[in-house]
């Protein structure tokens, strides 16, 4: 059995209390739990050691006040440490608590079943306020509550800030004192002792003291806790902090899918099993448990989940954390993390992994939302600029790093790094400075992809350019081929696009974004584009590389045309369309400017009037021209790009055709009708016509007229149909396809109207007439409807409003809804027979006018009496009335101007109140018209005075409650004028219905009286007005039957003696109705003025907890109806404590070591502090001797004074007697009570503790420990040897405590055992010590390190270790070196001594640098041996490095082989920082050494022309360091520029044909201008054949055209370019005749040249032809 056990037993036989109480709603701060009280002390016994001195780790406890809150309390386990929530351990602290007198079993068992893992408890559970004697008892502080309720509350925890443990304290106390006296049963943590004692028994002592030294404070601010959600309700919040469960799988738990806040913190947690069923949960806290990871596949089902805490846990690794689609904050802190690696969380915002082992930035996951980001107390930090690689890694949504707002000097480091810093790093690359980093990144890729190379060929470049919205984005992958290999195929590249928020982001492709450039899109602004090279080598594809972008930049805003194209048939009456395609480049989309331009033969163009939008529709005029379009963007915001044009071919003529013939004309007999048609086809020539009529016969169409279009009606085709045929012909005479109409039938000729008007007054109201000439029907019979319309202009009858039907009279008056209208008249003209002819419509001038708007009458009719109604009329004239205004006014007398009525403004109906009475009423009215006009206002005055109504009740009733005692009151309603003083009067009706009127009642209230009891009463009201006018009388409803009062205690009196022990009586008088079952309740009043319910007997006996306060007696009083009155109470004096006096004393077994608690009861107040005097008696004494007992008796010794007693090795065999003076609080004793122990004091088992092995040197050990349990006999040794599999074997013969070291312990740990042995031979159970360190030889060492080659750029520099002399050294670096590792360091500035590691550089050379120059480097060399020991690195530096010789290696000259390419000079200098180098470009005739420089072309790229074919090109690159130092010039050569393969097949045509025109334009002013430029350009034919040249100007309406130039190939003749103009050219022929010319483009520009280089060539000392492969 363990120390530990062996306490709890010996705890275990203390009764516990009678009442267990707790406080309800107690909380308790998650740090350091409230001081508590240490009473007396304990003497120590002595122990037999092997080493003799003693190391001690029990820490005293800090004494605190007698009030402390006993919810506090925990089991008897002092010695246990638990880390609390902040990761600190307390340590131990021992007090004592006075126990209870009794306890109840039946208490006891439902508290342990009701915990998550039930186990037997040695000790009681304390109690609040315990109704016997209490004592200390040994309390550990927890960090969680230390009860758990039997019923959930909301408040039933709270997060206090963490600031310092004396504040904790302090705040701690304050809290248990204002919630001491709460009543609500609750689990004291006594009763899971056992379970705290089990764990606590596996922690080591080692593990705690390093715990215990953690500063609360300082923990707790880096791992950021959550607080408590307390406003949520018990169906969605799980508070279980602190309760030892083992398992989310425990009967009891109640986890359910409705939770939402869920707070396991501080349990023994190993496992997530279970936790997949909180499918709702937004806050988890699973801090302080045992979860070492992986197993966090159960939180995928946790998709709510918004705050995940896994702080002080040991969890190694987070890659099975699987990716939370919500998850905002992750806590990780104070765990065993060597890495960040997870899934990509996409909502993280907050990342606190502080006080972890993380190490390395690899595996870092994607977190494109993270803000916060903590890892202070981790090795990374050691690292260089590890914020700067945070900002990288996470991209710009970082904002603090460790608590602190980003370092302006880290965000700007971060800037110099290439944009694919962060995929190496979270790939395993080691972080560098940003001048390295380009390089290194790129090789560290490189070598990454090496293997999946296509053989042969070496990635030398991978990169994508600063990317801008709506611009060319160009990707950069250069692969080298090894010259010795023999490979016909070509090395096919192939891209893919890739868009993406972070650089680790996962990568979304774009659709058909697969070339070589990419042109970002608006949408694409501040996302990071990703381009993947797949490397193709005939049939076989590679794996592919990548490139990033840097974050998309807004574009300029200036728009581009990419491409102008136009579209469409060129025929007449086509339509035209333009398609530009534009790059936006940022700015917002916009319509760009269109418009067409319309060029014909010889003429300059012209802009076609109305053209503007992206299609045109030909037509005729531009039959034979050539059409422009041209198009100019621009954005949104009004930019505009530069303009382009596209022209197109000559318009061709349509063929002839008509369409939309049709005849047009009345059909009617007489008239003249016309055949038209809509021409179509060039321009129209003689068209030919025909005229047919029907043959009513046979139905055929008959000639009747030719060669017009016109055609009169006569009587012949009356009944019958015509025909017109219409045949196109153009100017050529091309005919058509002919088209004809059909005619209805002639119909004879109508009856007609003529000189049709309108005649009369256009006014309102007014009557106006229509007068007509009417031919073909009589007047009389023709009908005339009239109609209005808004129009001025007659369309038919589109837009007519009938104001009548059809009838025969002629006039008409105008209506009101005529106003602002035209008046329309339709006469149709109906002869004799009834025909009817096609009617006519005549409008009228003018609108109708209207009339000003006036009233014709006004009146005020009805009753003038208060009550009654009046009514306004009027009569209202002049145009469409709009609101007109409506006012009431009461006057005193009639000729003042009189008050406002506001609340009837606006009406015509006023009812009249109590305030018009006696006073006149008036009606004002202003007419208004609908359009704002006002007319005047006219009043109308009341006929008579108001008068007022006669008085009357409107109601009348009686309000209140028919109880004797109480007042009823009269509730009435009067009117008539105002009220005088009415009168009242009161009546009481029997049962029976006999009524009589109560006497001296005449007041609008009444309080019923004991006459009223049975009866009914009801209330009369006579009204009366102010002038004594009486209405009529009016009699309420009855009230009743009426009831008696309530029951009332009339006087309550207590009997008894106010003393503890005591009996209370009462005597109480009613009344009220008869006597029933009334009630009684005894209540015992705190001192904070709460309330505690005792029974409800006729006496009450006082206890100990009545003592000091006072007793309440409620007394209720109840009708023999059941019915309850008023209770009743009385307060009693204080109650005073009885004498003091010790009923029982009882001491238990003792046994060495084990705490013993006494038995006692005590009685007589609040205990205070007793006297206590512990005595060790050689011999048993009879109970006759105790009361004498004292030093001063044989064999008797004083051991100490204090309740407890903990026996020591000296008190073995003894007895133990204990003298008790019982003691009050006030400090008044009693009589002492002695007691002794049946038997004497037991030995205790023997045991071994704090065995450990002590290192006496590198090759002997001391096993040492402590014995416990009696005097010690011989105890027994052993040594083990623990290898590194973790076996443990036996070493023979180390018997000794002594151990020597032989090579079979090396790369062994060694292990002491310990057998304790008791003097009288009882052996006690086997302790082993913790394994040593592992036992290794002497560490190696490096002497000195030295550094072989120059410090300058270009040298290798080599590392040479020097070995030490000594014969152990030699051994080990003989025997058990493993490698020498080896780390240069180079100084981060010029001149600094401050060196930074160069990550990839490893072995024992380095190669310097141009980077390199004016820095130092140091190198460091480590020894590792074969146990993975590291000697102690050793150092050597270098001088400054200076600059090498300037040099050129591996130049070329990049570039296809045509006319028209660019071409570039590549090379690799090397020398010092570059200077102004020199490069100078010629050219070099092929079989010729001679060069001919060219003029002016002395940078880096060169741009061929139509000059260079034939030509090598020659780039001489003389390198020149930044200091002026001149190395060696290089050269490189192209091949021979051959002509571009369009341009070549079509000079080669060209010059087939022998004799060719161009046409070009002549600037006069030889100035350079654009071609599309209007300015002073003339047009020029420029005629070319094998034997002259030829420069014509053309001719015009008034000249014909000249020769300007004209010559033949003889020198010398010479066509000449322009490098800064590609589309001038100069024709020299002599001296005095050259001229320049400009063409569109310069693909047209190297044709001429070409051409007449071609036609010149056997004038030219080389061969063009030659050079064309034309043959001769």
């Amino acid at each position: 059995m363990s120390e530990m056990e062996e306490k709890e037993g010996s705890l275990g036989k203390v009764p516990a209390s009678e009442n267990v109480k707790a406080t309800t709603r107690s909380v308790i701060k998650p740090t350091v739990s409230s001081s508590l009280k240490s009473s007396g002390s304990s003497s120590g016994p002595t122990r037999k050691r092997i080493e003799p001195k003693i190391v001690s780790n029990v820490v005293k406890p800090s004494p605190s006040k007698p009030n402390t809150d006993h919810s506090l309390t925990t089991s008897n386990d002092a010695s246990a440490i638990r880390r609390n929530s902040t990761g600190s351990s307390q340590e131990k602290q021992n007090s004592v608590k006075k126990p209870t007198s009794s306890a109840s079993s039946a208490t006891k068992e439902p508290l342990r079943r009701s915990l998550p893992e039930p186990r037997r408890s040695s000790l009681p559970s304390p109690a609040g306020k315990a109704s016997g004697p209490s004592s200390p008892v040994v309390r550990t502080p927890r960090t969680m509550g230390s009860s758990v309720k039997l019923s959930s509350s909301p408040s039933s925890s709270s997060r206090v800030p963490t600031t310092s443990i004396d504040s904790i304290e302090s705040s701690t106390e304050r809290k248990s004192k204002s919630k001491s006296n709460l009543s609500s049963t609750t689990i004291s943590s006594g009763s899971r002792s056992g379970s705290l004692s089990s764990s606590r028994e596996r922690m080591s002592t080692a593990s705690s003291l390093r715990k215990a030294v953690t500063p609360a404070f300082k923990v707790s601010r880096l791992i950021m806790l959550p607080q408590v959600e307390t406003k949520a309700g018990d169906d969605v919040r799980l508070d279980l902090r602190g309760h030892r469960i083992r398992s989310l799988k425990a009967s009891g738990l109640n986890l359910s899918p409705n939770l939402e806040f869920v707070y396991l913190r501080d349990n023994l947690l190993s496992s997530l099993e279970g936790i997949e069923i909180l499918n709702r949960v937004k806050v988890l806290d699973l801090s302080f448990n045992e979860f070492k990871g992986p197993g966090f596949e159960p939180l995928e089902a946790c998709k709510s989940l918004q705050q995940l805490y896994l702080a002080g846990n040991q969890i190694t690794s987070l890659k099975s954390l699987p990716a939370l689609p919500n998850l905002e904050f992750l806590s990780v802190a104070q765990n065993k993390l060597k890495s960040l690696s997870m899934a990509s969380q996409p909502r993280l915002q907050v990342l606190a992994a502080s006080k972890n082992k993380v190490s390395t930035l690899k595996g870092f996951p994607c977190l494109p939302s993270l803000e916060h980001l903590r890892l202070e107390e981790n090795p990374i930090l050691e690292m260089a600029h590890i914020e700067a690689a945070s900002i990288l890694l996470v991209g710009p949504s970082l904002k603090k790093f460790n608590d602190r707002d980003l370092s302006p000097k880290e965000i700007a480091i971060a800037k110099n790094y290439p944009a694919h810093t962060a995929v190496c790093i979270a790939g395993g690359w080691e972080f560098c400075s940003s001048k390295q980093a380009l390089e290194s990144t790129f090789n560290f890729l490189v070598e990454q992809w090496k293997d999946h190379f296509p053989p042969g060929y070496m990635l030398m470049e991978a990169s994508v350019d600063q990317p801008f919205e709506e611009d060319a984005c160009n990707c950069h992958f250069l692969f080298t081929k090894d010259k010795t290999l023999n490979e016909d195929s070509e090395l096919v590249l192939n891209y893919q696009w890739f868009i993406g928020s972070t650089s680790l982001s996962n990568f979304t492709p774009i659709p058909d974004a697969t070339a070589e450039v990419y042109w970002p899109k608006h949408d694409d602004v501040g996302k990071i584009l990703r381009v993947e090279c797949t490397p193709v080598l005939g049939d076989t594809s590679y794996s592919s590389i990548f490139a990033i972008s840097s974050r998309v930049s807004r574009g300029t805003g200036c728009p581009k045309v990419l491409k102008l194209d136009v579209c469409g048939e060129l025929v007449e009456g086509n339509i035209l369309t333009g398609h530009p395609e534009i790059a936006w480049c940022g700015g917002t989309p916009a319509k760009g400017i269109s418009s067409w331009l319309r060029r014909r033969w010889n003429s300059s163009p012209v802009v076609i009037v109305g053209a503007e939008n992206e299609e045109y529709q030909l037509t005729l005029e531009d039959v034979d021209s050539c059409l422009v379009y041209m198009y100019t963007p621009v954005t949104d915001e009004g930019t505009k790009g530069e303009p382009q044009y596209a022209i197109t071919d000559y318009i061709k003529p349509a063929l002839p055709s008509v369409n939309n013939v049709q005849i047009v004309g009345d059909i009617i007999e007489g008239n003249t009708i016309s055949g038209v048609g809509v021409y179509f086809g060039g321009k129209e020539g003689p068209s030919k016509f025909e005229w047919l009529r029907e043959n009513k016969d046979t139905g055929d169409f008959v000639l009747v007229l030719t060669g017009t279009n016109e055609y009169i009606l006569s009587k012949e085709d009356v009944g019958l149909r015509l025909a017109f045929v219409y045949l196109p012909v153009n100017l050529e005479g091309q005919e058509g396809k002919s088209t004809s109409a059909l005619s209805p039938i002639v119909k004879r000729a109508p009856p007609k109207v003529t000189n049709l008007k309108i005649s009369g007054d256009l006014k309102e109201g007014s009557k106006i007439t229509v007068t007509a000439n009417v031919t073909g029907a009589t007047e009389g019979s023709s009908r005339v409807q009239w109609f209005k319309t808004f129009s001025s202009i007659l369309d038919g009858e589109n837009g007519l409003d009938a104001l009548s039907t059809s009838k025969l009279a002629k006039a008409f008056r105008v209506p009101l809804g005529a106003v602002g209208y035209y008046i329309v008249a339709k006469f149709t003209p109906v002869n004799t027979d009834g025909e009817s002819g096609e009617p006519a419509y005549v409008i009228s001038d003018r609108a109708v006018e209207t009339l000003p708007p006036n009233l014709n009458f006004l009146s005020i009719t009805g009753d003038y009496t208060e009550g009654g109604i009046l009514t306004a009329s009027y009569g209202y004239i002049g145009g469409h009335e709009g609101k007109s205004i409506y006012n009431w006014y009461l006057h005193e007398v009639e000729t003042d101007p009189g008050i406002l009525i506001p609340e009837v403004s606006g009406c015509l109906q006023y009812n009249l109140t109590k305030d018009a009475i006696g006073k006149y009423i008036s009606f004002r009215c202003t007419p208004l018209r609908d359009d704002g006009i006002m007319g005047e206002s006219r009043t109308c005055m009341g006929q008579e005075r108001i008068q007022p109504g006669n008085p009357r009740l409107l109601s009348l009733q009686v309000v209140g409650t028919a109880v004797e005692g109480t007042t009823i009151h009269v509730n009435k309603q009067y009117w008539g004028g105002e009220e005088g003083e009415s009168v009242f009067r009161w009546f009481r009706t029997s049962s029976d219905g006999m009524q009589k009127e109560v006497p001296d009642a005449a007041t609008s209230s009444y309080m019923l009286s004991a006459d009223d009891i049975g009866f009914f009463v009801s209330v009369s009201c006579e009204p009366v007005r102010r002038d004594r006018a009486r209405g009529p009388i009016v009699l309420s409803e009855q009230i009743g039957p009426i009831i008696p009062g309530p029951p009332t205690c009339q006087s309550l009196e207590l009997h008894g003696s106010f003393v503890e022990g005591g009996r209370l009586t009462f005597t109480a008088s009613y009344s009220g109705g008869g006597k029933g079952a009334c009630f009684f309740e005894w209540f015992r009043v705190k001192d904070n003025g709460g309330k505690e319910k005792q029974h409800s007997d006729e006496h009450l006996d006082l206890t100990l907890e009545d003592v000091g306060g006072c007793v309440e007696l409620v007394y209720t009083p109840v009708r023999e109806d059941g019915l309850k009155g008023c209770p009743k109470s009385i307060v009693s004096d204080p109650i005073l404590p009885a004498d003091p006096m010790g009923v029982e004393l009882v001491i238990p077994d003792c046994c060495e070591d084990k705490i013993v608690i006494p038995h006692k009861t005590y009685f007589g107040g609040e205990e205070g502090d007793g006297k206590y005097i512990w005595y060790k008696c050689l011999s048993k004494i009879d109970a006759s001797a105790l009361m004498d007992i004292s030093d001063s008796c044989e064999d008797v010794t004083t051991c100490a004074q204090t309740l407890t007693y903990t026996p020591s090795l000296e008190d073995v065999g003894a007895y133990l007697a204990l003298y008790w003076v019982p003691t009050r609080a006030d400090g008044k004793s009693g009589q002492p009570v002695v007691s002794i122990c049946k038997n004497p004091v037991a030995p205790g088992f023997p045991v071994a503790s704090r065995v450990s092995v002590k290192a006496l040197s590198l090759y002997s050990y001391s096993g040492e420990g402590i014995y416990f349990g009696g005097y010690e006999g011989s105890s027994i040794f052993s040594w083990f040897r623990e290898n590194m599999d973790g076996t443990i074997v036996p070493i023979n013969g180390a018997n000794s405590n002594i151990y020597e070291v032989t090579d079979e312990d090396y790369n062994c740990r060694l292990i002491f055992g310990y057998t304790p042995v008791r003097s009288d031979s009882v052996v006690g159970e086997l302790k082993m010590s913790e394994p040593t360190d592992v036992i290794l030889p002497e560490l190696p060492r490096i002497e000195t390190l030295a550094l072989t080659g120059k410090a300058v750029e270009g040298e290798v520099l080599t590392a040479i270790e020097v070995i030490p002399k000594s014969d152990a050294q030699q051994n080990v670096w003989q025997k058990y070196k493993k490698h020498v590792r080896y780390q240069w360091y180079i100084s981060s500035e010029t001149g600094s001594t401050h060196f930074e590691p160069i990550q990839s550089q490893c072995s024992c050379s380095y190669k310097l640098q141009f980077n390199d120059i004016g820095c130092r480097f140091k190198c460091e060399c480590v020894m590792i041996d074969s146990f993975g020991r590291s000697s102690e690195p050793a150092y050597s530096e270098t001088a400054p490095v200076s600059p090498g010789i300037p040099r050129i290696e591996k130049m070329e000259i990049e570039g296809r082989g045509f006319h028209t390419n660019l071409y570039s000079v590549r090379g690799n200098y090397s020398g010092g920082k570059e200077g102004k180098s020199k490069i100078q470009w010629l050219r070099s005739m092929v079989g010729s050494p001679d060069l001919i420089s060219i003029p002016g072309e002395t940078g880096r790229m060169y741009e061929a022309n139509v000059d260079d074919v034939g030509y090598r090109l020659v780039a001489i690159y003389t390198p020149i360091r930044e200091d002026g130092f001149e190395g060696h010039p290089v050269s490189a050569s192209t091949e021979p520029i051959t002509v571009e393969p369009d341009v070549l097949k079509e000079v080669k045509q060209k010059l087939d044909l022998g004799s060719v025109k161009f046409e070009a334009l002549y600037d006069k002013d030889k100035s350079s201008k654009k071609v599309s430029g209007a300015g002073g350009l003339e047009r020029r034919i420029l005629e070319v054949n094998r034997k002259r040249v030829k420069v014509v100007k053309p001719g015009s309406k008034t000249s014909f055209p000249t020769t300007e130039i004209r010559g033949s190939y003889t020198p010398p003749f010479h066509v000449e370019t322009f490098g800064n103009d590609q589309h001038r050219l100069r024709i020299v022929v002599d001296s005095d005749n050259e001229v320049d010319l400009m063409v569109q483009t310069r693909h047209l520009r190297d044709v001429i040249v070409l051409v007449i280089r071609g036609f010149a060539q056997k004038f030219n000392s080389t061969s063009l032809n030659s050079l064309l492969k034309i043959d001769s």
